[in-house]
């Protein structure tokens, strides 16, 4: 299930001079609805059903450096134990984790230290650091690399947490302005940390060809039919692309709540199968079968394009501060 419509200006949240800050405390103002929510949009919020949630930090980036620079990030999707890390860094099949191609991208994702299929790294960084705004940037790939960058369109960059931070609840937070144009698709989201899919939860995609409509959505199976369930809404946030906005989630043991500048937006009750702790993933992919809004690359795809992040992070819920 997903809906289509406009931000519920009358959500209650927090003043926007404050949502540049990453503070070591914070309150979010959640529902105190029945958890037997199935899924819904947040249009108006009874002020009268909010309380503060109290979360105490437990990640932040404020990418005052390089990504790669700190042991934080890992620039490709990480594999199970047996794979080693040689795989990632050149040869054939060294594309492995490096797209998804059933979704139907046409990136490859690189860092410095990747050959693709050449004998030495290419020297290749997606990655730009300037005034603490990292900039993940998309360019066509040059035409003489294409034979070792397994012919793919675009070089592009994602990075996970994979292996060095993980977190069973609590509020996941990213500070951006989404790019726009034919083939762009900018996400940030979370998968669990045991290597399993679904769960799955989309904090943010946005559809590229279409300025100002981001997508926020869970991701499930049940057991039973193996079947793989999806509900999400889409959202109109005008200046995406041109201000920096913050776009979250707040995970609780019986419910998902999205935030866009921390007013609530939508929630469902946790699904089936949200047992491991969930790792972050940011990524600028480039082409798309599937995903509305995100088509394959055409003449009119930008020759670059970049996903600006101010900031990404993670809250843990503070039990005993909620108890007082």
């Amino acid at each position: 299930m997903v809906g289509i419509g406009l931000l519920a200006a009358s959500a209650p949240g927090v003043a926007r001079d404050d949502l540049g800050d990453a503070p070591g405390t914070m309150s979010l103002q959640v529902t105190t609805d029945p958890s037997t929510i199935e899924c819904r949009r947040l249009e108006t919020v009874n002020p009268t059903s909010l309380i503060s949630l109290p979360l105490r930090r437990t990640f932040n980036e404020d990418f005052d450096e390089h990504p790669l620079s700190n042991g934080r990030w890992v620039p490709h999707y990480a594999g199970g134990a047996a794979w080693p890390e040689a795989r990632y860094w050149g040869g054939a099949g060294s594309d492995f984790k490096r797209k998804t191609s059933a979704n139907g991208e046409q990136q490859i994702y690189v860092d410095p230290r990747y050959a693709g299929n050449a004998g030495t790294p290419l020297g290749l960084d997606p990655f730009k650091v300037k005034n603490g705004v990292l900039s993940i940037v998309a360019s066509r790939t040059p035409p003489d690399l294409k034979p070792v960058l397994f012919n793919n369109e675009y070089i592009s960059g994602v990075l996970t947490t994979q292996g060095t931070f993980s977190q069973k609840h609590g509020y996941f937070e990213i500070r951006a302005k989404l790019p726009v144009g034919h083939a762009v698709w900018p996400a940030f989201w979370m998968l669990a940390d045991d290597g399993g899919w679904p769960p799955e939860v989309d904090v943010l995609e946005g559809r590229g060809e279409r300025p100002g409509d981001m997508v926020m959505t869970t991701h499930w199976r049940i057991p039973s039919t193996q079947k793989i369930e999806s509900c999400g809404f889409d959202f109109a946030v005008g200046d995406a692309s041109s201000t920096f906005h913050d776009y979250g989630v707040l995970w609780e043991p019986d419910r998902l709540v999205y935030f866009i500048d921390r007013r609530p937006v939508s929630d469902i009750k946790v699904p089936i199968g949200f047992d491991d702790p969930m790792y972050m993933i940011v990524n600028l992919a480039i082409g798309s079968k599937f995903f509305i809004g995100v088509g394959p690359v055409d003449a009119e795809s930008p020759p670059s394009v970049a996903f600006e992040i101010d900031r990404i992070s993670a809250y843990q819920i503070d039990l005993e501060q909620a108890r007082r």
